[in-house]
């Protein structure tokens, strides 16, 4: 049976760090919902397998240093984002310009990102990995699903990975909404972007009316357990 293999690579001397590399998601899923209890007399959403699949389906990206966010919105039109690289990161050139790359703010007009973005301009961080998939396989780029970071997130996007031979960079929205005033540091190491590898295929839609079964049936008369019993098809990710 052939594997699918979706390949990361990146610059010697990045790898030498030995940090930060992209992992199963799964190796990510959130303490709160590990800590949970579920049975039938505390039904809670850790036995929604829909919800644990957008919790372990794809890879995750972890930033690859340290960022120093500083907004304030109320009291001055302030808003930076830095990066003091340690010794370890000089070696490469990742993230380092004394200016930051970014989108000017009217690519997106109509957007409500520019909003939540506080109207300033759209940083991009740098990704230092190069993502190969096999021949027909693109992926999708989201913040991690149910798990994203409140402070700030990518915009999502769609890449034929398997055509396109250089590193991805996202452009970063921050949630200026909620946090009109920061000041804080984006540590090494935070996912940021959830990694779904996808076979592409050409869709046609049909609407239909649809008639009662003893299926639909049996899905209301069963409440536990009936979507991972009956339905689901468990996919490894490694």
């Amino acid at each position: 049976m052939n594997k699918n293999i979706i390949e990361f690579s990146s610059d010697k001397n990045y790898i030498d760090l030995k940090k930060n590399f992209p992992k199963p998601i799964k190796l990510n899923i959130p303490k709160w919902f590990k800590n949970l209890e579920h049975n039938a007399d505390t039904p809670t959403i850790k036995g929604c397998i829909p919800f644990l699949d957008s919790l372990i389906t794809g890879y995750v990206l972890e930033l690859p240093q340290d960022f120093y966010l500083k907004i304030n919105f109320l009291d001055k039109n302030e808003y930076k984002l830095q990066v003091k690289p340690s010794l370890e990161q000089s070696r490469f050139n990742l993230n380092t310009q004394e200016l930051m790359q970014s989108h000017p703010k009217w690519q997106i007009e109509g957007s409500s990102k520019i909003k939540k973005n506080l109207n300033f301009p759209i940083f991009k961080i740098l990704n230092p990995w190069t993502i190969k998939t096999p021949p027909g396989y693109s992926c999708l780029f989201v913040p991690p699903l149910n798990n994203k970071d409140d402070r700030f997130e990518i915009i999502s996007g769609i890449v034929n990975t398997d055509e396109y031979k250089n590193q991805i960079n996202f452009p970063i929205i921050f949630n200026g909404d909620k946090y009109p005033v920061q000041d804080t540091i984006l540590k090494q190491g935070t996912p940021y972007v959830q990694v779904i590898p996808f076979k592409r295929s050409s869709w046609e839609m049909s609407i239909k009316e649809k008639k009662n079964t003893d299926r639909d049936f049996n899905h209301t008369s069963k409440i536990l357990h009936i979507y991972k019993n009956l339905f689901w098809k468990k996919i490894s990710w490694k």
